[in-house]
Order: C-alpha cells, then structure tokens, then sequence
C-alpha cells in the first residue's frame, strides 16, 4: 500500500479538462470530456464551459445543434458565452437565429456589450434585416457605444447591404477617428450598390487623409471602376500596386481582370489573367463575361473549354457569360448544348437568367416557337426582359401569332404599357392587317395608355 500511495503522489498532475478542451481536434472528443466535467461537477465552472461552447460553436470541426444545447443547459451563462453563440448563429445558415438569441438575451435582463453588437448586425446584414438593423442602432445609441469603431463598422455594413446607403454614410460621418477598415466597409458598400461615383470620391478623401489602402480597397474601388466605366482611374490603381509592391493575390487580381475586361480592354485583361499564378472561379467569370460582353464569343467559349479541362466547376455565372457568348455570336447549337448540360454535367440548376440567354438565342436565330416553349417549362414567370426580348424576335422574323400572346403577357405585368401594342400594331401595318391596326389603336385611345420608357428599343431591331 505504501509504494502504490508513494506512485499516486509522484504521478504528473492530470491536465485541466479545460485545456483540454481547447486542444480537442472532434466533437467526439469533445463529448468525452464533456461527460468528465459532468462526472466531476466542473461543467458548473464558467471557465471550462464557455471552452466546450467555443469549439462546439465556432470550430470547423464542431457542432452548432450541440453548442445550443449546452448554451442551454448552463446556469447563468456570462457575456462570453451569449456572445459565442451568437457569432456562430449569425454566420450560420439561419442567421436569424442569432437575433432571436439577442432577443432573449436582452428579455432576461442581460445587456450586450461591445462585441455583442458586430455579431448580431453582422445577422442583420445576411439577411438584409433593414427594421431590425434600425432598432439594433437604437439599443448601440443607449448603450453609448455609439463611436465604438467595431459596432460603427457592423451599422454601416448592414446599412450598406440593405441599400440605405443614406444612413450608412451619416453613421460613417460621424465618426471622427475612423481606421481603415471602416473606410474600406463604407467604400465597399457604395461600390456594392453600384453608386461608382460615391466610391471613387470617398477613396479619394480617404487617400488625402493619409490612409493607405489595402487589397481589400483597392479591390472595392476597381469595382466602381469597372462599373463606371472608369478605366483611366483602373489603370491608376494598377500602377499604385506595382509600385507600392502591394501582392497580387486571387481577390485583387481578379478585381483588375474585371476592371480591365469590363471596360472593353481584353487583351489587358487577359493578359494579367495568364500571369496569374492562381485563380478561382471568380476570375475565370471576369474573363468569360468580359469576353462575352464585349463581342469575343470565341474568346468565352475557349476559356470555357479550357475551364473544363484544368477541372474547375464552372457556376452559375459562368454559365450566363457563355450563352451570352452564344447569343451574340447567333451560336444557337452550341448554346442549346452548353445550356442543356448545366444540371447532368456540372449540377448547376439553370436560373432565369440562363432562360432568358435561351430565349433570346432561340429567337434571334428564328427558332420562335421553340424559345417559347422553353419558357413555358420556367418554374418562373417569365419577366418583361424575356418577353421583350421574344417580341423583338418576333417582329424581326413576323410571326404575329406569338407575338400576341407575348403582348398579353406584358400586359398582365405592366398593364399601362402601350409601346407593346405599338410593336405589335406596326407587325399588323407590315402584314397589311389594317382592322388590326384599328383595334389596336382604339384599345389605346380608350386605355389612355402611357408608354412605357425603355420600349423604344423593342420598337427597333435589336
């Protein structure tokens, strides 16, 4: 008994369940060490729970649903804890989860703190909860953390994504001490809502106040560039990464690809994509549509076969600049390939939008009765772009009977619009239907009907 008393007392010491939560590789061993404070009445230590909270919430390897569970069985959990849960929460697929957790937080008496309120306006900008980011904003306001750069960058984020781009930039403004971050947050929402020109004047305010940008900026500007048809500025910044020495990584290249590509400038654009060292599918998109656009149809669909064999999944995006390709190049076999390839091939639901390249190619190359069957199949209602576009086919190629039912369609969606009767009644003055003609114009009379701005180019051929 004596040597086994003497053994027990020289034995190293067992490391704290604790610590070894925070080395646990699986939820597995996670659960197991779980049971032993649960054995050794330690899961009542705040410390050591809040350890399996965090791998169990925010680990790659963990488990949300049990995560909540020991949320929930814990007895007055502290600020870390709520904040744990509902950081993961509000990057989960159920953001809205992590304001019902706010809200319940809130309900008990506990009140949030300064990391408390980036996550839940980080759940509010997933879902672009406009109402709730609002009154999120009240409780910052009487919580006095109102010039908190962390909460102020989360508001404005949220206020970006919710196109109130208003109230993003009176909370921006605000701020007098303002960091990198948050200029980039208030940059990057401008660009994101396609107000190029807001962007490019606050980079420049931005630079004056000598805040040197990052790859982040950088990339958020050549985007308004790209959609302002800023090329001069483009080629500006381009110059700036060079000699600052900043790295061209995937996110910065792909933003200068798109610039360049965007702007009509492909052979630059697709120069700096060869000597790229690496790239996502997010670069190939800038290429290809970028080709696309610009009147390059071979350019896209040989970058598209070659997607193919370096064995990149093409997406959705990918899918829309190749049947633009198509489309502008009247490719009609090959579009109706590459479209009829997407779900069995690649797994890529075809949207509307891919629809609406079919249609458009169908019936540009005549194929009208085909291009309307097809968007008969849509689990969509078919928009005014679509049938636009098949009634502009229609009048090229005369075919006045799907041209009516396209004018009955147009007219369920927008009912005051007459530039479709136009279309339609100057297909009848060709084919020489004057009692058409008639009926038509005294449907309009009588309607008043306004046309609709935009249904000029319908009228013409396109």
């Amino acid at each position: 008994m004596a040597c086994s008393y003497t053994s027990l007392l020289h034995r190293p010491p067992t490391p704290p369940l604790s610590l070894l939560a925070d080395k646990c590789k699986s939820m597995h061993q996670l659960k197991q060490i779980h049971a032993q404070m649960i054995l050794s009445s330690r899961i009542h230590d705040h410390f050591a729970a809040s350890r399996l909270l965090s791998f169990s919430a925010l680990s790659l390897s963990g488990d949300l649903s049990y995560a909540t569970k020991l949320f929930n069985s814990i007895q007055n959990p502290n600020h870390f804890m709520w904040n744990t849960l509902i950081r993961a929460q509000a990057s989960s697929r159920n953001p809205e989860e992590a304001i019902f957790l706010y809200i319940q937080m809130r309900n008990i008496g506990f009140s949030p703190n300064e990391h408390t309120f980036p996550f839940v306006l980080k759940a509010c900008s997933s879902f672009s909860a406009l109402n709730c980011c609002k009154q999120i904003h009240t409780h910052v306001l009487k919580s006095g953390l109102d010039l908190d750069l962390h909460v102020v960058n989360g508001l404005v984020r949220a206020y970006s994504v919710s196109n109130v781009l208003n109230d993003a930039r009176k909370v921006f403004d605000q701020l007098t001490e303002k960091n990198l971050s948050l200029w980039t947050t208030m940059i990057t929402g401008y660009a994101q809502n396609l107000c190029a020109e807001e962007a490019l004047l606050l980079f420049d305010k931005m630079v004056l106040e000598g805040f040197a940008p990052n790859s982040v900026t950088l990339a958020s500007v050549l985007s308004a560039c790209a959609q302002s048809g800023g090329l001069e500025l483009g080629e500006r910044l381009h110059i700036f990464i060079d000699n600052r020495g900043i790295e061209m990584g995937v996110i910065l290249g792909t933003a200068l690809v798109h610039m360049y590509a965007k702007n009509g400038s492909i052979l630059r654009a697709k120069k700096l994509f060869d000597s790229m060292p690496e790239r996502n599918i997010a670069t190939w998109n800038a290429m290809i549509c970028g080709s696309a656009s610009h009147g390059h149809a071979e350019e896209a669909l040989n970058l598209f076969r070659k997607l193919e064999k370096e064995q990149i999944l093409p997406n959705d995006i990918t899918f829309v600049g190749v049947l633009s390709a198509c489309c502008h190049a009247g490719l009609t076999e090959v579009g109706r390939e590459i479209f009829n390839s997407m779900k069995p091939m690649y797994g890529v639901e075809p949207k509307i939008e891919h629809y609406g390249c079919m249609v458009d190619l169908l019936g540009r190359s005549g194929k009208i009765e085909e291009a309307e069957e097809l968007m008969k199949e849509m689990v969509w209602k078919a928009d005014v772009v679509m049938l636009g576009a098949l009634l502009a086919a229609c009048k090229t190629h005369g075919n006045i009977e799907v041209a009516e039912r396209v004018v009955k369609q147009v007219i369920v969606l927008e009912p005051n619009n007459h530039g479709v009767y136009v279309v339609l009644s100057n297909m009848y003055a060709e084919a020489g239907r004057w009692q058409d003609v008639m009926r038509l114009r005294k449907v309009m009379k009588v309607g008043n009907l306004k046309k609709t701005p935009g249904w000029s180019l319908v009228d013409g051929n396109i």
